[in-house]
């Protein structure tokens, strides 16, 4: 099964993707991810580090939607209770290579854990 399948098969999962992939103009002020995260919704990145709560994150994420033209899945395992995935991002320097790691409460993101190169991100024109 492909990544995109994979993805396509969690209706939560896949409304995220298609939110971070469809640009800026269509985010505004992310009123659609916010539905999406649990009340009691926790990330964790290298630059951000842990915070918790949806509005955070909603917020914070917005420079990445920004910056990011083109998100590719390369690996996807999803389950009911979570989710590993593998995508690369074309930013407007080059393409940076980021893994997240889901915990689902239901149909909400409940945990999100990203990685990735930080030095590599901001250079490439993330912020």
């Amino acid at each position: 099964m492909s990544a995109t399948t994979a993805i396509a098969g969690h209706a939560t999962l896949a409304r995220y993707y298609d939110i971070l992939g469809a640009g800026i103009d269509a985010y505004a002020d992310g009123r659609d991810l916010l539905p999406l995260l649990a009340e009691d919704f926790v990330f964790d990145g290298p630059i951000a580090g842990r915070m918790a709560g949806g509005a955070r994150f909603v917020h914070g994420v917005r420079g990445f939607i920004e910056a990011a033209r083109r998100i590719t899945p390369l690996q996807a395992v999803v389950t009911p209770a979570g989710a590993a995935v593998l995508y690369d991002a074309e930013l407007p320097g080059g393409v940076v290579r980021f893994s997240e790691f889901f915990e689902f409460d239901d149909d909400r993101i409940r945990e999100l854990h990203i990685q990735y190169d930080p030095a590599d991100y901001l250079a490439k024109g993330g912020h």
